[in-house]
């Protein structure tokens, strides 16, 4: 009994040290830097329409300790003196993962739009940022966010990288960041809408799905350049037997837009849609059960194939054969133009540079990837700073790859293992709010998210026929970022304006 007595002295004592003893500090947090609200304006279509910018930040914090594990980057354009229960607010952001916003934010439907060349590199400082007549203003409110740890986006305090990189990690910050928002600024009887580009619209999935189950109503997602199931958009047409033949299936079309754009294939005078419609059931039927035949495909097929392929794609007969019919796109990178000693670019085939290695497979960079990013981040720069009047004090983060992040990016979803795969989460959330309108936009020069693996995965959802319904597409000719073509970006605005008028007519 005395032994139990002392135990539980001992007990006791000890947990009255650790009672006493002092707590480990909470981490630092640095001060954030103030918001910055100016007023201006801009005329769309004739009509002028003064706005308010709000450049700033919104904490994040844990739900179960409440302290703060980032801060979050955006700048808002509001019209002035609108109803905002009738007013649509929508947020933009870019995607990497790894990538800020600035993409979007300076090329697309903000109220300013820095100029680049068209399907050209563009040169060094200075640039030259414009308003924007293509901006969607006059439509909708427009927020663009920063992911954490990019742009002037920041993980401080409790938070740590692995909190944010992750598919679900990262629905979770921005369903967040929108909440806190929206109950800031007074908008949640206001139309909502997301808008993602590239793994931005694997975010949407995960975004709508999130926010509507925390009783956020969404009224529409808008998916440029799509990545949603990695199982398809993410092959590209690597090793037949680790992968599959789906890649060379879906990025084919893709490799015969680029062909047609650069004028090496043969179209027989057809317009580029017509000529894509034929090359499109090409790819879903022939071609997909040819591939599939494997070393039982006849001789006198194997023949057509390579006669057809050389047509749309331009390229050399004997290499189609020595690749058995299946070209990956990064090699047609290389290939299309080798006679020049030029390579085409991933995000936009219609960019174009010489290359180091003639002889390589592989590209080295990106033509329109390398002819763009000086003018997008230096106009940036030069935007926030002098005409928004925000100091954040702290370097902006155009990506943030690698050491940077401070983690892997984990993409994992659901607890599945990759390769991840977010339609089923996109088919839930049109099934439970139906109501909710999809727009799929694509471009037709895009290597990095090919329009006919977006519209395949789209096209077996599983949704009950009346939602099919509720998906939009268009199609444009113009690369990954679409907005980077005036003629596109003027198409895509026009679609655009007819989709909100119906996403908000179908309340």
């Amino acid at each position: 009994m005395k032994m139990i007595h002392r135990a539980l002295g001992a007990c006791i004592a000890a947990a009255m040290l650790l009672a006493a003893a002092p707590k480990p500090a909470k981490p630092a947090i640095p001060p954030a830097a103030k918001d910055a609200v100016t007023h201006h304006s801009i005329t769309i279509g004739g009509h002028t329409i003064a706005y308010t910018a709000r450049a700033g930040t919104i904490e994040l914090r844990d739900p179960m300790s409440n302290d703060v594990t980032a801060r979050m980057f955006y700048v808002a354009y509001t019209k002035d003196g609108a109803d905002p229960s009738k007013r649509p607010v929508t947020f933009f952001y870019n995607g990497g993962p790894g990538s800020s916003t600035v993409w979007l934010h300076m090329g697309s439907f903000a109220p300013v739009r820095v100029q680049v060349r068209n399907g050209a590199p563009t040169g060094p400082a200075p640039y030259a940022l414009e308003p924007n007549q293509y901006s969607l203003l006059d439509t909708t409110d427009e927020v663009f966010i920063d992911a954490p740890n990019t742009g002037y986006s920041r993980v401080i305090g409790a938070g740590k990288p692995k909190d944010f990189m992750g598919v679900d990690q990262d629905g979770r910050a921005f369903t967040q960041f929108i909440e806190r928002y929206i109950t800031q600024f007074g908008r949640w009887n206001s139309p909502k809408v997301l808008f993602g580009e590239s793994y931005g619209t694997t975010r949407d999935c995960v975004l709508v799905n999130m926010l509507q189950q925390a009783g956020v109503e969404m009224n529409g997602v808008v998916l440029q350049s799509s990545i949603i199931n990695f199982n398809l958009g993410g092959l590209g047409g690597g090793n037949p037997i680790a992968g599959g033949d789906w890649g060379f299936v879906l990025y084919l079309p893709t490799e015969a837009a680029t062909a047609y754009y650069h004028h090496r294939a043969n179209a027989h005078g057809q317009s580029l849609q017509t000529f894509l419609r034929g090359v499109e059931h090409f790819a879903g039927t022939t071609y997909l059960h040819d591939l599939a035949q494997g070393a039982n495909l006849s001789t006198s097929e194997f023949n057509a194939d390579v006669a057809k392929l050389h047509d749309y794609l331009g390229v050399p007969e004997s290499y189609i054969r020595d690749s058995n019919l299946r070209i990956p796109y990064f090699r047609f990178l290389k290939e299309l133009l080798r006679g020049n000693n030029t390579l085409v670019g991933r995000y936009d085939s219609r960019y174009e540079t010489y290359d180091i290695d003639q002889l390589s497979n592989y590209p080295s960079w990106d033509p329109s990837d390398v002819g763009i990013d000086g003018a997008f981040v230096g106009s940036f720069n030069n935007y926030i700073a002098n005409s928004l009047d925000y100091h954040a004090g702290i370097p902006y983060r155009p990506v943030s790859y690698g050491g940077l992040l401070g983690a892997r990016w984990d993409f994992k979803h659901n607890g599945d293992d990759p390769p991840t795969n977010v339609a089923p989460d996109l088919a839930a959330a049109m099934t439970q709010n139906p109501h909710l309108q999809v727009f799929s936009a694509n471009g037709y020069y895009d290597f990095a998210t090919p329009y006919f693996a977006t519209e395949y995965t789209l096209e077996h959802l599983g949704l009950a026929a009346p939602l099919q319904h509720n998906l939009t597409y268009g199609f444009y000719q113009s690369g990954h970022m679409i907005y980077l073509n005036p003629s596109a970006l003027v198409a895509y605005r026009a679609d655009l304006e007819r989709w909100y008028d119906r996403m908000l007519s179908s309340r």
